[in-house]
């Protein structure tokens, strides 16, 4: 029946395609109030569409934007996929060559692609799943195990409603593996599978000096200057092997497992074209370590923001009142967020003289996701991948931190499987985002493949 359901997906690609085009007009964006009507047209699109393939499909209403939820039976395991239909703002529309909402096809640099907002975030990639489901129900009547379609609409807006729907509705998601198709390929061809995702905990603090700026003339040399005292805290935060000084801050950070660094090591990365793209040339990390363990598999702890004093043009000799920092710790494994948030504003207290005080603003603490890859799912999953794509499929880390696997784990006790067909290119949240047409046709014969294989395994 898989070969069928592929022999059915190539000739209905164009239907496909319009489907994803209409999809695509739909403007849900889902930070902007203006656009509340939109977001529910997306979710009333998304069940219809369902529907119409014989899924029990309906829209859940959430205090933001409605969620849709939708069942199929069917034989083996039962499968849960992900994704969200919300996209991101369009802004600045100056920069678009085309109307973001009026998808538009493209000469792209591997051949045709689509351009619109959200063509590869995400809706591209949900759609490649609901295709794959159509097509393998047109050509057997049924699907090949029991799936539930669960698809958000605020993802792009922090996911408020989120967590208190899943804790809600914890029996009706329950299902033996959940699919999420909102990543990318290695590379242009190598497909891949997303094993772990990173943590991330978020800091801001502002040191407190005198209780107006001073003229460094009259005070310099008997003031303390809160700018001092900044630029020590943050200097002292990386030894010169470039490890992370907070204490205990490597609590839970494993070795990497052989295996899983003999797959990276054999991937086609090449780090001087990695870090030569942005203007870079020499690795600033851990000493010893890749560059793939560094952005996949260590945890880093990076300013992402300063403002002290005069920073306008020109010159003014002042000695400012205070400093501001921010700081963002990427977290891997078992590190505890929270604990690691107790130590490094202890650490920065104890730095602190007695003429200053510290103000602290929290930005958030998600631990690390670990997949379980020992599930058959993943070997199986894997092996279809490199049958459609003719390339060794690769399990992968991921530098960012996508938190629903995060909830899926710790709420419904499951395990997820990150695998998506977008690439570094589509320009995602940026101006002229496109998804390329060999993405979404080899992404639907990918999940044909994948829900072929576990439902036999």
């Amino acid at each position: 029946m898989r070969n069928e359901a592929l022999d059915h997906a190539a000739t209905s690609l164009p239907a496909a395609l319009d489907r994803l085009k209409d999809l695509l007009r739909i403007p849900s964006i889902s930070t902007d109030p203006a656009y509340r009507e939109n977001c529910a047209q997306a979710a009333d699109w998304l069940v219809a569409d369902l529907a119409s393939m014989g899924f029990d499909a309906s829209v859940r209403e959430t205090p933001g934007h409605p969620m849709v939820v939708a069942h199929h039976d069917g034989p083996g395991p039962h499968i849960l996929f992900y994704g969200h239909y919300d996209v991101q703002p369009v802004d600045p529309l100056e920069l678009w060559d085309t109307d973001p909402f009026d998808p538009v096809e493209i000469e792209g640099d591997l051949g045709p692609a689509l351009r619109a907002r959200g063509a590869s975030d995400d809706k591209g990639q949900v759609m490649t799943f609901l295709e794959a489901c159509r097509s393998w129900k047109a050509v057997s009547g049924t699907l090949p195990c029991k799936i539930t379609v669960f698809l958000e609409g605020e993802e792009e807006s922090g996911s408020p409603s989120l967590v208190p729907f899943m804790e809600t509705n914890k029996e009706e998601l329950s299902a033996d593996l959940v699919l999420i198709c909102d990543t990318a390929l290695f590379g242009d061809n190598t497909p891949a599978i997303v094993t772990q995702l990173r943590g991330l905990l978020g800091e801001e603090f502002t040191i407190h000096g005198p209780k107006l700026d001073l003229h460094s003339g009259f005070f310099g040399g008997a003031a303390m200057n809160p700018g001092r005292v900044l630029a020590k805290i943050l200097a002292s935060l990386h030894d010169d092997a470039g490890r992370i000084t907070v204490p205990g801050f490597y609590d839970g950070v494993p070795e990497l497992p052989a295996e899983l660094k003999a797959q990276w090591d054999g991937l086609d990365f090449d780090p001087t074209e990695f870090l030569g793209a942005v203007g870079l040339a020499d690795p600033a990390g851990e000493d010893g370590r890749s560059v793939l363990e560094m952005v996949w598999s260590r945890p880093t702890c990076e300013i992402n923001g300063l403002d002290c004093g005069y920073t306008g043009d020109g010159f003014k000799t002042v000695l400012p009142a205070q400093a501001r920092a921010k700081i963002s710790f990427r977290l891997v494994a078992d590190q505890d967020p929270h604990e690691i948030r107790k130590s490094f504003r202890a650490m920065v207290e104890g730095m602190i003289p007695k003429d200053c005080r510290v103000e602290w603003i929290g930005h958030g603490a998600s631990k690390a996701s670990q997949m379980v890859t020992d599930h058959p799912a993943f070997e199986l999953s894997r092996q279809a991948l490199s049958d459609e794509w003719g390339v060794e499929a690769a399990f992968i880390g991921c530098g960012g931190s996508i938190p629903i696997a995060g909830h899926f784990q710790r709420i419904l006790d499951m395990n997820s499987m990150l695998i998506g067909f977008g690439r570094e290119n589509d320009a995602i949240h940026s101006p002229n985002e496109k998804y390329d047409l060999r993405s979404f046709e080899k992404g639907i014969r990918s999940w044909i493949r994948i829900m072929d294989k576990i439902s036999q395994g």
